[in-house]
């Protein structure tokens, strides 16, 4: 018979009065989690950036440092953010790390129109990558009380190198966790890594992302930042444990970027139009005509298009069924079809959980108190164990 190994053999017994742990020690009912109460999540840039770790991506020269630069002035004065986003004004660190200190004035007074650069705002441009975390640290300390935003400008310069044999994942998850760990550590901050795709494309936004998928793992929330070359309309991609997935449109002018509608719900219906306008581009003539009659009608057959149209019973079916084959258009039954319905992009953690927090383009900035999440906050799941062994009490 083989002898059961006991798991608190090397473990030392409790002094006087110690509490006698256990592997349990930590175990929660559901009741009493369902009884606590935490404090609101601290979104610093409502819709784009909550507290927590968040991993900013997009292409080389695509505008990641106008993109940060303008979130650090906005969020550093209290202003707006992409011209049309309403900030708390908070303390933030600008690590610039890729620019000299005449090139990251000139972009910031830029970015800043003539106004004089925010005091809350502290820059570095050169700092050593062994004692970069301890750098952000020793900064961390100074606002602690304060829920301050940290932008890392670029990930890749607070990177040691690993040895040719280590697993990659593990590397990368290992070292994207120190960095959550190290901003989870201050109530309410937010750290914001600007980071490269991969040069690869891919059908999931948050698989662009540079390096093995142990860096997207580890962030809290990942933005991917897209535009092509020559052009000034660019897509914000959103996606996060603690924030609703969507995509916004957002335009650059001169370097300055904004978003693309009056505000940020507009900005998310920009890109469903762009991409509808770049169907009917792709159409000729008279399949978008057919287009534009399926999506203006409940349900529409080969005969109701062949009348409007006025062409043959075939010929309107088969526009149609190219129409359904490009997944322009949806099928109800056989020969018979309805516009498509535009897909809602929500996150597994959060589907099917109310969505109560304020609207973007509210009075409220949406920046909430400093603190953690609440108990109607959806998708925390990662981080519950350290805020309930660390803050939480039942009520």
């Amino acid at each position: 018979m083989t002898a059961l190994v006991d798991p608190y053999a090397d473990v030392p017994p409790p002094g006087h009065g110690e509490e006698v742990q256990t592997l349990l020690s930590g175990l929660l009912n559901a009741a009493d989690l369902d009884q606590m109460t935490f404090p609101e999540l601290t979104e610093h840039v409502p819709g784009l950036i909550v507290e927590g770790f968040t991993l900013l991506v997009g292409p080389p020269k695509v505008g990641k440092s106008w993109l940060v630069g303008d979130i650090a002035c906005g969020a550093a004065s209290g202003g707006r953010v992409l011209a049309g986003i309403s900030v708390k004004a908070r303390h933030v660190l600008l690590l610039s790390l890729e620019d000299s200190p005449r090139r990251l004035q000139s972009r910031l007074r830029k970015i800043m129109r003539g106004q004089p650069l925010p005091a809350r705002l502290d820059v570095l441009t050169d700092v050593n990558p062994l004692v970069l975390l301890a750098t952000i640290a020793e900064w961390l300390q100074r606002h602690d009380d304060s829920a301050p935003m940290v932008i890392l400008d670029t990930l890749g310069k607070a990177r040691r190198q690993t040895a040719s044999n280590a697993n990659q994942y593990q590397e990368d998850y290992g070292f994207a966790g120190t960095i959550k760990t190290l901003i989870d550590a201050v109530p309410g901050a937010a750290l914001v890594a600007v980071h490269h795709t991969r040069k690869q494309g891919a059908d999931d936004f948050l698989d662009t992302v540079s390096g093995t998928q142990g860096i997207a793992g580890a962030a809290d929330s990942v933005i991917v930042l897209s535009r092509k070359r020559k052009s000034d309309e660019g897509i914000l991609s959103v996606t996060g444990r603690d924030i609703e997935e969507n995509e916004y449109g957002v335009r650059t002018e001169g370097g300055l970027w904004s978003l693309d509608g009056m505000d940020i719900l507009d900005a998310a219906a920009t890109v469903n139009s762009r991409r509808e306008q770049a169907g009917k581009a792709r159409l000729g003539d008279r399949s978008a005509d057919a287009l534009a009659f399926v999506n203006g009608r409940s349900q529409t057959t080969p005969s109701d298009l062949a009348e409007h149209l006025d062409i043959t019973g075939k010929a309107a079916g088969d526009l149609l069924r190219e129409l359904f084959d490009r997944d322009y258009i949806a099928k109800r039954v056989r020969g018979t079809y309805e516009p498509k319905t535009p897909e809602i992009a929500e996150s597994p953690e959060t589907t099917g959980q109310p969505d109560d927090r304020p609207p973007a383009n509210s009075g409220n900035s949406g920046v909430s108190v400093p603190g953690g999440i609440t108990d109607r906050t959806t998708g925390m799941t990662d981080r519950v164990k350290a805020i309930l062994n660390s803050k939480g009490q039942p009520s």
